[in-house]
């Protein structure tokens, strides 16, 4: 019994000693592989990186000495091959890390000037050609009507010593021939040249009215209120309050044509009851206030 325990010690550390010394050269046949494995990537990542025969293509920069295959009749390599065998992994493996990142910054430049090239082509684009149906709509914008044309020539601007004034009266003599989109036209112009002139609280409401008259109370609205709000001693800015009313009726919103209309009674008595009790009439007719 004792001597089958001594062999079976005996044995185990035989199977230990062999264990320690194979050890090595089995690390070594794996990071031989890991080389071979790890030399082949390198040589694909270069020629992505390095396409093409200029030169730039090199082998790995590896220093340390050359590992030979151990003959079967070796049992145990030196440390130093061993320690070459892992230098040799680690510089393989960072120059492998330094060509991948080269790789991905390179396609990522040629990514950017790509895009960038096809932003400059688009803006150099040359618009599309109009289909013939868009052209044909756009024509009577194209080619105004002649005797429109003449009809406004013939209106005649006022030549005073009162620049702004000769500007309003031209808009209010357009606005009075039925050319309400001149009118606006020459009336926006006066308001925005002219803020300060005495003139200025007739050409707000007046151009509110060019508006209204043709069939635009959305755009008459603003002006109207506009008028009103910046000076309500204005010439016509208890004008502007009523045909305010007159808009939010158009626009069949009777909540603010009453408060218009309301306020318009008690702010301006005597306009209500003198010179705008008729419009006045007419516009509370037109609606039901509480």
């Amino acid at each position: 019994m004792i001597a089958r325990s001594a062999r079976a010690l005996g044995l185990g550390g035989i199977a230990l000693a062999l264990m320690a010394t194979s050890m090595p050269v089995a690390a070594q046949d794996n990071s031989e592989a890991r080389i071979r494995k790890l030399e082949a990537e390198v040589r694909a990542l270069q020629r992505k990186v390095f396409p093409g025969g200029d030169g730039r293509y090199f082998e790995p920069e590896i220093t340390g000495a050359p590992v030979t295959t151990p003959a079967a009749t070796t049992t145990t390599p030196s440390t130093t091959a061993v320690t070459d065998i892992l230098a040799r992994l680690d510089a393989l493996e960072s120059q492998l890390q330094r060509l991948t990142a080269q790789y991905e910054v390179g396609g990522n430049a040629l990514r950017l000037l790509e895009e960038r090239i096809e932003a400059l082509e688009a803006a150099n684009a040359p618009p599309p050609e109009p289909e013939p149906e868009e052209t044909a709509a756009r024509e009577p914008e194209a080619r105004p009507n002649p005797a429109r044309v003449a009809a406004v020539q013939a209106i005649a601007k006022p030549q005073t010593d009162d620049a702004g004034d000769d500007e309003y009266s031209y808009g209010f003599r357009l606005w009075d021939a039925g050319f309400f989109p001149e009118a606006q036209q020459q009336l926006t112009m006066f308001v925005e040249e002219y803020p300060n002139h005495s003139r200025t609280s007739f050409g707000r409401n007046l151009l509110g009215r060019a508006y209204l008259d043709d069939g635009k109370p959305t755009e008459a609205a603003p002006w109207f209120l506009r008028n009103y709000q910046a000076d309500k001693n204005g010439a016509r800015a208890g004008d502007s309050l009523l045909y305010l009313a007159e808009s939010m009726i158009a626009l069949e919103d009777t909540s603010r044509a009453c408060i218009a209309l309301a306020e318009f009674a008690e702010t301006y008595p005597a306009l209500a009851t003198g010179r705008l009790s008729g419009p006045y009439a007419t516009a509370r007719s037109k609606v039901t206030c509480g």
